[in-house]
């Protein structure tokens, strides 16, 4: 008769599975992180009509901010300090709480902020910036 070997149980943890997952999840991460990114990044330009605005149409408030410090809401010019003041009577009469920045090239991008941050904190619902066209420009 044969003599039973004895063997030894072994104890140790395969890792082999454990980097193979970790190394496939990190690769969906990778190619998910900027999809992710980039959906959320929304930029809604507004869009160009051929015919007259109504007046009555106040659903978007347009901020004008020109060179120079100049400041118009809806046409009508006020300073910087007095436009809390008007987007809290603009935004009270608004439906969809929209306020759309138009800034000349040469104006800061802290003046734009600035602007956003004051219709932020009295509860715009979406902010834009104005752009121009192509078809603006051509003519």
């Amino acid at each position: 008769m044969k003599k039973r070997e004895h063997r030894e149980l072994i104890a140790d943890i395969n890792m082999i599975p454990l980097i193979d997952i970790s190394l496939i999840l990190l690769i969906i991460f990778m190619v998910m992180t900027p999809a992710l990114v980039q959906s959320q990044i929304n930029v809604q330009l507004p869009k160009s009509s051929s015919g007259a605005k109504d007046s009555e149409d106040d659903s978007v408030i347009t901020v004008e901010v020109q060179e120079g410090g100049k400041i118009f809401v809806l046409g009508k010019k006020i300073t910087f300090p007095q436009l809390e003041e008007e987007l809290v009577l603009r935004l009270s009469k608004s439906n969809r709480k929209t306020v759309l920045v138009q800034a000349d090239k040469s104006v800061s991008i802290q003046r734009v902020v600035q602007v956003f941050d004051v219709a932020r904190k009295l509860g715009a619902a979406k902010l834009g910036i104005g752009v121009q066209d192509a078809v603006e420009r051509e003519k």
